[in-house]
């Protein structure tokens, strides 16, 4: 869980929606913690909810009408647990210093997403030690790492796919459409979307993922690139028809995005490798402060056009593309299309290479 915060910035969205009611009702006792307070998030994109529950000695209770089952996030003060609820008493135990391993009793959706993490524990066991090394070895290992991180994702999307095919009924398959949903393309997701029965299709939550796959469908290969204007450092505007005839990384990033500025150096590389080859980028900030958002680019002499509209997650760029996750990028071709999505290190040297060289 806490492994995808190495390598993307995410902004939280969850997906059931408010149509009718169940209560679940979650008791917990954790050993050792501090906090006073801590917040439970559920709900929807269109009515999230996130309330403030108090704690006692470690000891907390929280309830809610939930429609179906969903993915809840408990927020702590220095990071989250997520569980699937359902209607009726759910117990969560355990200690303060081991978050990510605390239990959770009463929800069968849980059990089922805690043997699925189990099976998937070989991949796992890799990818720990990959992630421990990540941006502390030399180019030549990084390069190496990021190969076989590539690798062991590969692999997990196939023994997803593998369940959910095996499990179309389950409401735990339809989170794992969901969770692709999240950050995956159109392609892989609608694919998984489609396996599932018509039942789940047609619930509440299916029907908002059925929604987000729409979304993601504007970046779908091949598709034309959205001809926006935003304004750079300077405050004017910039039109992406501008650079029409060139090929264009467009690059969602933000300065307090710390994955984003680990993988600036890579951007700037290949930049300047290719920038003589009908090459370029274009930064598309999530920023809401312009004077981080310059700093930024100054520190990481980023000498390519940068555009923001300094909305942060509501950025209308990243919102059109329904981003939820950064760094993200897009790569257009010449003549405004698509061609490839979220390059970043190996994979994006791979793929100019694969044009240029």
């Amino acid at each position: 869980m806490i492994q995808k915060f190495k390598i993307l910035c995410i902004f939280f969205m969850g997906w059931s929606s408010m149509a009718f009611s169940q209560k679940a009702k979650v008791t917990g006792n954790i050993s050792g913690l501090k906090a006073s307070w801590i917040v439970f998030n559920y709900g929807n994109t269109e009515s999230p909810h996130a309330d403030s529950v108090a704690v006692k000695d470690g000891k907390f209770s929280w309830s809610a009408d939930i429609p179906e089952p969903q993915k809840i996030f408990i927020m702590f003060p220095d990071r989250y647990f997520e569980f699937y609820a359902e209607s009726g008493n759910i117990n969560i135990t355990g200690k303060a210093d081991a978050i990510q391993d605390l239990k959770v009793t009463g929800s069968s959706i849980q059990d089922e997403s805690d043997a699925y993490e189990s099976s998937l524990k070989d991949i796992s066991d890799q990818e720990t030690p990959l992630y421990q090394k990540w941006g502390k070895v030399s180019e030549e290992e990084q390069v190496a790492l990021e190969k076989k991180v590539n690798e062991l994702r590969e692999q997990r999307r196939a023994r997803t796919t593998q369940y959910i095919t095996s499990h179309p009924k389950s409401f735990f398959s339809l989170g794992l459409v969901a969770d692709r949903a999240m950050m995956g393309a159109y392609d892989a997701v609608k694919s998984s979307f489609d396996l599932l029965d018509q039942s789940l299709q047609n619930s509440a939550t299916g029907k908002s993922v059925a929604k987000r796959i729409e979304v993601l469908k504007r970046s779908n290969i091949g598709e034309s690139m959205l001809n926006f204007t935003q304004n750079n450092t300077e405050g004017k505007p910039v039109q992406f028809s501008d650079f029409r005839g060139k090929y264009v990384l467009v690059d969602f990033w933000a300065s307090w995005c710390g994955p984003c500025r680990a993988e600036n150096p890579n951007v700037l590389a290949a930049y300047k490798k290719y920038k003589d080859k009908n090459f370029t980028v274009v930064g598309v900030s999530l920023d809401d402060d312009g004077d981080k958002w310059k700093k930024a680019i100054k520190d990481d002499g980023m000498p390519w056009t940068q555009v923001s509209d300094l909305k942060g997650w509501k950025n209308e760029v990243s919102t059109y593309y329904g981003i939820m996750g950064i760094p993200s990028t897009l790569l257009i071709d010449p003549s405004g299309k698509i061609i490839a999505k979220d390059l970043r290190g190996v994979t994006l040297n791979e793929k100019l290479a694969e044009l240029f060289d």
